[in-house]
């Protein structure tokens, strides 16, 4: 009977060693941005407890008066989540990097939590540096342009914002194209806070060659409806793949030329059309293909003779602009064509247009 309650006991102890909480946070440094001095700035770290026994917060040390912290007092059971807020009241200006200690009863050591950011005494003027604006948040851009990139690339753009409201800002993006993934760094901003939007393009997503062009929305607030006002125009240029070509390969590649890569037809005055004709070659050692061809403009019109080159080979390429169909100030005006060339995969022809 005893060595039965030994084995028991035996096989307990595996459990009760085990069991124990265990803290995780899901970020361990804040930036706040710029800040003003004596305007106190809040970060909140999220503390979540992935062991088997309640996680217990016991204190919060700062390494100065100039930051206070709070916690959650309760204890956090397994699988639940709580929360760490560190509040610095900038006393100097200039640059700061600030330490909270998180004690807890998962370990004797302490967890560390960093903030970081910049004090000034007076408010950014941000008309030239964040120029456009969408609520209460300015960006320094409200265009992203993923120009070249190639098959298979996953290249990010970043948009500076800026939270010039009173109270916290959390980015949503809306109309997200399944083609693009978006980060906020940090995910809220606090007031008078700089972040950053990461727009990633996963270029395996696209449909097709060449220009592809959307737009994603920011929302002001929850609820919000898409407009003009809050718009983020979105572009990108996607060319083939040409990273598994040889040395050898790529010797022997089709080379494109244009005769020309700029046409100025001037004003239309009374002319309800413009046309010119230019010149395509294929001057390498191997056949050219037009993989794709697009005009950005309703206004421009193309025809292309041969789409397939033999090496030596032109043909004739005719761009054509109608005045009924320009609008009176365009954004972009120009004819793409994506070739098989690696080392001109991209030919663009600009066409200023003017009624």
């Amino acid at each position: 009977m005893k060595q039965i309650a030994i084995i028991s006991l035996l096989a307990l102890l595996p459990t009760l060693v085990c069991a124990q909480p265990a803290p995780f946070f899901e970020r361990t440094e804040a930036d706040l941005g710029t800040i003003l001095w004596k305007e106190p700035a809040t970060a909140t770290f999220t503390i979540a407890n992935r062991g088997d026994k309640p996680l217990v917060i016991t204190y919060a040390g700062t390494d100065c008066g100039c930051t206070v912290a709070k916690w959650t007092e309760t204890p956090i059971e397994p699988g639940k989540s709580g929360e760490v807020t560190a509040t610095f009241d900038a006393g100097l200006l200039g640059r700061f990097q600030k330490t909270v200690g998180i004690y807890t009863n998962a370990d004797d050591a302490p967890y560390y939590l960093t903030l970081r950011g910049h004090v000034v005494s007076q408010p950014t003027n941000y008309d030239e540096t964040h120029p456009y604006q969408i609520g209460n948040i300015r960006l320094n851009r409200n265009t992203v342009d993923f120009a070249d990139a190639y098959k298979g690339d996953r290249p990010m753009v970043e948009i500076s914002i800026i939270n010039t409201g009173d109270a916290p800002f959390t980015p949503v993006l809306m109309h997200l194209p399944s083609y693009i993934t978006a980060k906020s760094v940090p995910e809220t901003l606090q007031r008078k806070q700089e972040g950053i939007l990461q727009l990633t393009l996963n270029t395996e997503g696209l449909t097709h060659l060449g220009l592809t062009q959307s737009s994603l929305f920011l929302a002001r607030h929850m609820g919000d409806k898409v407009s003009e006002e809050n718009e983020i125009t979105l572009s990108a240029t996607l060319l083939p793949d040409f990273s598994k070509l040889s040395a050898a390969e790529r010797a022997q590649a089709p080379r494109a030329e244009l005769s020309e890569t700029h046409i100025d037809f001037g004003p239309f005055g009374k002319k309800k059309r413009h046309s010119k004709s230019l010149i395509l070659s294929n001057t390498g050692k191997s056949t050219l293909e037009i993989q794709e061809l697009q005009v950005s403009n309703p206004a421009l019109s193309v025809t292309l003779k041969k789409s397939v080159l033999a090496p030596g080979e032109h043909t004739k390429l005719k761009v054509t602009a109608t005045a009924k169909y320009l609008k009176k100030s365009p954004a972009d005006t120009r004819v793409l064509l994506i070739t098989n060339d690696p080392n001109h995969p991209k030919l663009e022809i600009d066409i200023p247009l003017n009624l």
